[in-house]
């Protein structure tokens, strides 16, 4: 095998398809008995349902936008998400929809002319800054936002104490000085029409690549370059120790009527142990008389019992990837990549963007 990549995802297809564009030949095999990785999804009572948790795509990188429009055609779709603050279904971000909803009149109005006489309209504000203000209202917010929508989500999704949760995480916790209730501002958001794993078979269909599944990685596997997705602490067999991860687990359940909620997903920071509920048929207005939710329950990585979802950014734990840094500099023909072979959280575009950076390399 001239190219095998490890990892069915959205990093290995991407790369997969890259390299088979440019002529070579390309095994990609995944231990998973189906492709598309974490993004995968499967259709149940006419709904298109994600299995690892939503999944929204959205970029304001064009290239990538344009590569991923190769493979299918987009529903367009605003992600916004909501979540239960003193009683109330509010939009999060923190907006000024949000002032509004949680505040008196009187008491919403005046932060709202502070805010915009600070900050101005359409900016994201870090509560760090509001804090540093000489202002009691605009500390008040502050301290508001961290406590209801920041502190008992973080503790739920990090297993973290209070003590352990890094002050410079929450300072970058924003307050959004808009009426705009969307998650994200990009310039391109969408859902495949179809659903991903529909957008993964099609990049995956090119005559230069093969497609292993049920098949774990072995040492004896010849080749002349490796490209791992997986976790880089595996491959090196845990030498340094295990890079801690979060995993999550789905509470999948039917419920018979047309909506559980007025949104795709929403936020639970201080009530209940899951941190959110996602509703499927929101994404591409899928038409049922069910519907379909997931309860997302963090917990610690188990290897083995769970998946690996989120790297656990601190001090320590980037030391310790620094260390397999350096081992796989001995490895010339293997390169690291993806979420768990980079040891960094992606969103989708940038996953993929990260390939366009490894074949730029290759090429160099």
């Amino acid at each position: 095998m001239k190219n095998l990549i490890v990892g069915c995802g959205i990093s290995g297809v991407t790369l997969a398809r890259l390299l088979a564009e440019s002529g070579e030949q390309v095994v990609i095999i995944d231990s998973k008995d189906h492709i598309a990785g974490n993004i995968y999804d499967y259709y149940e009572d006419g709904i298109c349902v994600h299995k690892y948790g939503t999944h929204i795509f959205h970029t304001n990188n064009k290239t990538v936008w344009d590569f991923v429009s190769r493979f299918c055609k987009w529903h367009p779709y605003q992600h916004k998400v909501k979540g239960l603050i003193d009683g109330q279904i509010v939009p999060i971000p923190f907006n000024l929809n949000t002032l509004h909803a949680v505040f008196p009149t009187s008491m919403a109005n005046k932060i709202e002319e502070k805010l915009l006489e600070n900050f101005g309209l359409n900016v994201k504000v870090p509560i760090l800054e509001l804090r540093k203000k000489d202002d009691k209202d605009l500390q008040f917010l502050a301290q508001y936002i961290y406590e209801k929508v920041f502190l008992e989500y973080t503790l739920k999704q990090w297993g973290q104490t209070p003590d352990e949760i890094d002050p410079s995480v929450s300072g970058r916790v924003p307050v959004y000085i808009s009426r705009d209730d969307r998650y994200f501002q990009d310039k391109y958001q969408g859902i495949p029409i179809g659903g991903y794993t529909a957008m993964v078979k099609n990049i995956l269909k090119h005559k230069n690549i093969t497609v292993k599944l049920k098949t774990p990685f072995d040492n004896n596997m010849e080749y002349n370059r490796l490209f791992w997705s997986g976790s880089i602490d595996e491959f090196f067999n845990y030498e340094y120790g295990a890079l801690p991860y979060r995993s999550e687990r789905f509470d999948f359940i039917t419920y018979p009527y047309d909506k559980f909620q007025d949104v795709a997903v929403v936020n639970y920071p201080c009530n209940y142990d899951w941190t959110r509920i996602g509703e499927y048929k929101h994404f591409l207005n899928d038409k049922s008389d069910k519907t379909i939710v997931s309860y997302e329950y963090p917990e610690a990585f188990q290897e083995g019992k769970n998946e690996r979802y989120y790297p656990i950014a601190n001090d320590k734990n980037a030391e310790l990837y620094q260390k397999y840094i350096k081992l796989a500099e001995n490895k010339p023909n293997v390169y690291f990549f993806g979420r768990l072979g980079d040891y960094k959280y992606y969103d989708m575009d940038k996953a993929i963007a990260r390939c366009f950076e490894i074949i730029k390399g290759l090429k160099s």
